[in-house]
């Protein structure tokens, strides 16, 4: 793992797309390139228009380069009226976050200028190192917290997304952020190969809210813009799972978890409309 810097021109961008669909106003990409490296990520696919270099989506996850200035950034701004969206290009607890963080000096920054919402997307437990300065900030300002749980079958994981953390150790980290008082959304997205009860009770269970959630991207619904990483094809037909990939596929695997989250009293809400919780207002 490779850990570039760079210095940003600026840290906050104007949502197009499906961020502003779903009523978000900025988002804050604090690197380029995610060492995460998930096979299915569709952040490569953006290239040039998810502000990425050559290099980036031709050595995805093998580097990240860190916007070092990012803090400094948001202190010279104010951000009272945004709702921003913590990342949609990068996840913020990707592994170089521990090596080199950047989001304590990020949250920090917010503390003295908070913005009207933030949502922090991830599914790095490495989020719980910054639950105190997370705590603060909810004290003053609405904030939120979409942890992403992909299956509830560890080997799958290990195929997708290797250097991510096991959905038990996830699991424990919406827990802990609920029980610290945050609110934590348990996100079914991209929704890979799982048994979806049973992934849809283990999250209920952790979050005790409202499930959110996404299939892969295809191209038969998703005509344009980023989509699944042609890697993440090619291991789901050496293992058989193609069908994870079929739009009919994944509709029924929807309404399996659908109904789940209906029995236990809550909601599963997919695309802008369920990623639209994260930016709504408290009324």
């Amino acid at each position: 793992m490779e850990i570039r810097q760079t210095q940003a021109g600026s840290i906050l961008t104007r949502v197009s797309g499906f961020l502003q669909e779903a009523g978000f106003t900025h988002s804050l990409t604090p690197a380029r390139n995610c060492t995460y490296g998930c096979l299915y990520c569709y952040v490569p696919t953006m290239r040039i228009y998810g502000g990425l270099r050559p290099e980036d989506w031709t050595h995805w996850g093998q580097f990240t380069t860190l916007k070092t200035n990012a803090a400094g950034l948001l202190a010279r701004s104010g951000h009272a009226r945004q709702i921003i969206y913590c990342s949609p290009l990068v996840d913020p607890y990707q592994p170089a976050e521990r090596e080199r963080p950047l989001m304590p000096a990020i949250l920090t920054a917010f503390l003295k200028r908070p913005p009207a919402i933030l949502a922090i997307q991830t599914r790095g437990p490495l989020i719980l190192r910054d639950l105190d300065l997370i705590c603060a900030l909810a004290a003053k300002t609405t904030v939120r917290v979409s942890f992403s749980v992909t299956t509830n079958r560890d080997e799958v994981r290990s195929r997708y997304e290797p250097h991510c953390e096991p959905n038990s150790e996830r699991l424990h980290a919406v827990k802990e952020l609920r029980q610290a008082g945050i609110e934590v959304y348990a996100t079914l997205a991209p929704l890979l190969p799982c048994d979806p009860e049973t992934l849809a009770c283990a999250a209920l269970d952790a979050s005790h809210r409202e499930l959110i959630g996404d299939p892969l991207h295809v191209r038969a619904t998703k005509a344009h813009g980023a989509t699944t990483r042609e890697a993440a094809r090619k291991v789901a037909a050496r293992y058989h799972e193609e069908r994870w990939f079929h739009p009919q596929f994944q509709a029924e695997v929807v309404s399996r978890i659908g109904q789940v989250a209906r029995a236990a009293g809550f909601a599963f809400l997919t695309g802008p409309k369920g990623f639209g919780r994260l930016a709504r207002h408290n009324h």
